[in-house]
């Protein structure tokens, strides 16, 4: 074996380069002398053992990485992109959901994923979803109980400011009262909402912002008149929607167009701002329909124009 080696070592020696080159069948040949036979490291002359170990752990990654590209894959697959996204949103969607129902759900859509896995993302999923999301659920759930106040200033004539109150129910969003006053005081707030609310008509919740002129008087009235009252968050008026709604449409439709000359004139057109709102107004959030009903017009005669708020807006009908 030793003489074996020496010629081998020899036949590279007289190749015809300043450098001696190994190619790799003298590679492998070292790499196999190393495993069977104890004594090559004396023989060994034109590379040292370490570069000889080196070549063998070089073989043995390649050995093994060519093996995993031919052999299946082992172990738990990787779950797609398009599930993990369709949990993390089944989560935001449905906060009181857990594994078991979502599973239940991906197994209807056709996914074929274990309820662990489905529990292991789940863990991963963001924790805080969209805070108005969860706020319009209450609100759609409980639209029938619950009404919303508050409180906007229209410009005077004289540069003064007059300060206009309502109150709006959400179910069919009917203005319940409307006032005008120069001067806000709780006590006054707590007038309106007592001829707001006659007879026990009072609903279960009230929504209103933290506006200071409310005070703590305030919220105690709507307890005696057994009302929930619900406060907004700080610099959050998209929580009172439905009210903050209406007051944009009051002035698109009316105060943007009219200079009010005192708490009378005011009054009066509000008045018919209201009506106009119950009886002729179309509202995308009761599906084009409005709050006092309006019916259909199923005749074929000629349409016919009725000026509403002073020619401002027109509501139009069919002549019999």
């Amino acid at each position: 074996m030793e003489n074996l080696t020496l010629r081998q070592q020899l036949a590279v020696l007289k190749r015809r380069h300043p450098r001696p080159s190994l190619g790799l069948f003298d590679k492998l040949f070292w790499v196999i002398a190393r495993r069977v036979w104890s004594a090559w490291k004396e023989s060994l002359i034109i590379v040292t053992p370490e570069t000889v170990a080196r070549w063998h752990r070089t073989g043995f990654r390649m050995y093994w990485k060519l093996i995993s590209r031919v052999r299946r894959e082992v172990g738990r697959r990787p779950t797609p992109r398009e599930i993990r996204e369709l949990i993390f949103r089944m989560v935001a969607d449905n906060p009181t959901w857990g594994a078991p129902r979502i599973h239940g759900e991906l197994l209807m859509l056709g996914f074929d994923l274990s309820e662990r896995t489905i529990s292991r993302w789940m863990k991963r999923a963001p924790r805080d979803p969209d805070p108005a999301r969860r706020w319009l659920a209450f609100l759609r759930n409980h639209r029938e109980a619950i009404a919303a106040m508050d409180l906007f200033t229209v410009p005077t004539i004289t540069f003064g400011a007059l300060y206009c109150f309502f109150v709006i129910s959400h179910d069919r969003r009917r203005i319940l009262h409307v006032n005008v006053t120069k001067h806000p005081t709780s006590g006054w707030i707590i007038q309106q909402l007592r001829e707001a609310f006659p007879f026990g008509s009072a609903p279960r919740y009230l929504i209103f912002d933290r506006d200071a002129k409310y005070g703590l008087e305030v919220p105690g009235t709507l307890r005696s008149l057994n009302i929930s009252p619900v406060r907004t968050s700080f610099e959050s008026p998209w929580q009172n929607g439905v009210a903050e709604r209406w007051i944009e449409s009051c002035r698109q439709d009316l105060l943007d167009h009219i200079v009010a000359v005192n708490e009378r004139h005011l009054k009066r057109l509000l008045s018919e701002h209201v009506r106009y709102h119950h009886e002729d107004r179309t509202h995308l959030g009761l599906g084009k329909g409005t709050p006092d009903y309006r019916i259909r017009s199923t005749a074929s005669g000629r349409v016919l124009s009725h000026d509403r708020l002073g020619g401002l807006h027109h509501r139009y009908v069919r002549a019999a």
